[in-house]
């Protein structure tokens, strides 16, 4: 016999979500590795834009970062030529010097405690959207993990190697875990490495589809309840770390 019929959406929610996580298994992984394995991912997602472009992800040690080494396209990064360096980008460990554009980075993470990854990319259809100086705009199910979390920087400020730049978008960017950056790129600012990585590739998505859907007419919004319900339905830990393993396993598997 059923015995879930007469269950709540928010009963099944609950349920589902704790199976998620005593059911569901992930395998254990460093965090450079997870690093490395997301600049991998987001190559193979369309985010490759020669060497521009960063992912940090806080160390252990205050004021510290891991980063990739300037010179290297997101499809070379491994864990093992990975950089460790501090807020001024002075570098700890490793060899080379890490992108000077991420200063920025240093001031976000300063000014979220709860912030511990960001990527900044230049993926093809998100920043041709930031061409047009309109927000991301979310209406679909699928892209839900960005609505009402995703800001919009709508004046380029310019190359961001300098504090200004990191000033104006930590500001911007608020208490959102996304922004837009008009005439640039996006930025995801997410609390764990694999919730960064799914972000950014369902931030490009969004993106393509909002350049489609403009194309063919006008976008209706989503009704504002049942989005939010969605955002919390999609952003869990669990349900971020299983959705990275399968995009890592895809990964993996095409480089043999």
């Amino acid at each position: 016999m059923a015995d879930t019929f007469d269950l709540k959406k928010d009963e099944l929610i609950a349920r589902a979500q704790g199976e998620m996580q005593t059911r569901l298994t992930v395998p254990e992984r460093s965090l450079r590795e997870k690093v490395a394995l997301t600049c991998r991912i987001l190559f193979d997602g369309g985010h490759d834009s020669g060497l521009a472009g960063q992912i940090t992800a806080r160390a252990d040690e205050p004021g510290r970062y891991y980063t990739q080494r300037l010179g290297l396209g997101f499809d070379e990064i491994t864990a093992e030529n990975l950089l460790l360096v501090d807020e001024d980008l002075r570098v700890l460990e490793g060899g080379g010097m890490p992108n000077p554009a991420n200063r920025f980075h240093s001031w976000i993470y300063r000014a979220r405690p709860d912030v511990n990854c960001i990527i900044h990319t230049h993926p093809f259809h998100a920043a041709t959207l930031s061409m047009l100086e309109v927000p991301l705009m979310v209406s679909h199910m699928d892209t839900c993990v960005l609505y009402g979390d995703c800001a919009f920087l709508e004046k380029w400020p310019g190359v961001p190697v300098g504090n200004e730049e990191g000033e104006i978008i930590s500001a911007a960017l608020g208490d959102k875990r996304a922004i837009l950056l008009a005439h640039h790129g996006l930025l995801v600012a997410a609390t764990s490495v694999e919730e960064a990585c799914v972000m950014a590739l369902l931030f490009e998505r969004a993106a393509r589809m909002q350049l489609a859907a403009m194309a063919a007419g006008t976008i209706k919004p989503l009704p504002e309840a049942l989005a939010a319900e969605a955002h919390d339905w999609i952003l869990t830990p669990r349900r971020s770390q299983l959705t990275f393993e399968y995009y890592a396993r895809r990964t993996l598997a095409a480089r043999g």
